[in-house]
């Protein structure tokens, strides 16, 4: 959520970035409910005030009968004012969680396929056999039974594609604990404060992409980044604390909505995968420089597991609300001759931390205000799967393990 101020000093700004980003709002309405909810609280107050001055002058006595009806009557009118008050701070709250985060000033602007290349590394080969058709004849992935037992999109890693997997998340988690990363564990449910907050689909939206647990508060996580946001919720950190980062493995649940014409063969796209996520709280200072570090490890992971990539600035349509940059890494694929998603970093400035109100105390004034946030993907294993297989696949059906995950594999060359 942004900062009411902010909107009321850039009406104009908010507007044209939310318009960028493809969100339907009208700012100068929601600067209008947020005026009658603030006049109606104010006259809730000056009712108030009057009532207790009403009664301070009644002293010992009998009041008298002007004074019991003037009573009577500002009650009635407390109660009045006060159901019109509620009613208008929710119609306020809720026009302003439709406003996505601004835009950096370097974002490009248009859809998915305005997104800017800013770098590349490795070469473009071709001619590799898909993954699932490699991974199912060796019998390292069962689709089938995953939907007898959970439902379509759902699988089972078997073997060697197992132990690889694991040793992708051992060789990432060396990694970024070696660059100052602190490895934490995390829920794997949320409370819809803490998803919602984030920047995720609260529970009545239709086009959720999150499983809610029926009855309850709580819905599975899509990511680490929703339990790792919120890990600081309600607190004020001190300044020569910050930076701080995080890292967490856990599953990721995700219904997939709204993929209808994506790439979705195999473990490229599922309803259930393991990730290791990188996250950082800063002070607004220091958001842009770790949002470049973030990238860096990213690019350091691929570049040693020796997968070609680029990455793209991400274009404003294609943003999302909670975003002000994004950098996606995409690798190459040898089967499709076509770059597909593998990780993303994103800057979510204050956006994030302001909903569950995760504050930095300065060092030399004492003042409070709201921090940033950022967050990046280590490694997504079921993509990192996809395409390691099909960069190190042999001809007669072997996998060659890198170089950098050997160790992690009993120092074995090949699958």
């Amino acid at each position: 959520m942004l900062d009411i101020r902010f909107i009321k000093e850039n009406p104009e700004l908010v507007q044209d970035h939310a318009q960028k980003k493809g969100y339907t709002v009208n700012i100068q309405e929601v600067l209008d409910l947020y005026s009658k909810a603030v006049e109606l609280g104010q006259k809730q107050d000056a009712l108030r005030a009057e009532k207790n001055a009403l009664s301070a002058t009644q002293g010992a006595g009998k009041p008298s009968d002007d004074v019991i009806e003037r009573g009577r009557a500002i009650r009635a009118e407390i109660a009045q004012n006060d159901e019109a008050f509620v009613a208008a701070t929710k119609a306020y709250e809720d026009a302003m969680w439709q406003i996505p985060n601004t835009l950096q000033p370097d974002v490009p602007i248009g859809g998915e396929e305005d997104s800017v290349e800013i770098k590349k590394w490795g070469e473009q080969n071709t001619g590799a056999i898909d993954h699932l058709d490699f991974a199912t004849q060796r019998d390292w992935v069962d689709f089938e039974r995953g939907a007898k037992v959970a439902g379509a999109k759902f699988y089972y890693l078997k073997g060697d594609l197992a132990l690889l997997e694991n040793a992708i998340t051992q060789f990432a988690l060396n990694l970024v604990i070696a660059k100052g990363f602190t490895y934490v564990t995390v829920p794997a449910l949320v409370n819809t404060k803490t998803a919602t907050g984030t920047g995720f689909t609260p529970r009545s939206s239709d086009q959720s992409d999150e499983y809610f647990i029926e009855g309850e508060d709580l819905s599975l996580i899509a990511t680490a980044e929703i339990p790792l946001t919120g890990y600081h919720a309600d607190e004020i950190i001190d300044e020569a604390t910050l930076p701080l980062f995080y890292a967490a493995y856990s599953p990721s649940f995700r219904k997939e909505a709204g993929t209808y014409g994506k790439f979705v063969r195999g473990l490229f796209r599922v309803h259930q995968f393991n990730k290791l996520e990188m996250y950082a709280f800063t002070t607004p200072e220091q958001s842009i420089e770790v949002h470049e570090k973030i990238l860096a490890i990213q690019e350091e992971i691929w570049r040693a597991i020796g997968i070609p990539y680029h990455v793209i600035n991400i274009a404003s349509g294609d943003l999302g609300a909670p975003a002000s940059k994004k950098y996606d890494l995409e690798y190459w694929s040898p089967v499709d001759n076509i770059y597909r998603e593998l990780t993303s970093a994103s800057n979510c400035t204050d956006f994030q931390a302001r909903n569950l109100n995760i504050r930095v105390r300065r060092t030399e004034t004492g003042k409070v205000e709201t921090l940033h946030t950022l967050n990046g993907t280590a490694v997504s294993l079921a993509r990192s799967l996809v395409a390691i297989i099909e960069h190190y696949q042999n001809p007669d059906g072997t996998l060659r393990v890198p170089e950098v995950l050997r160790s992690y594999m009993g120092n074995r060359e090949v699958l």
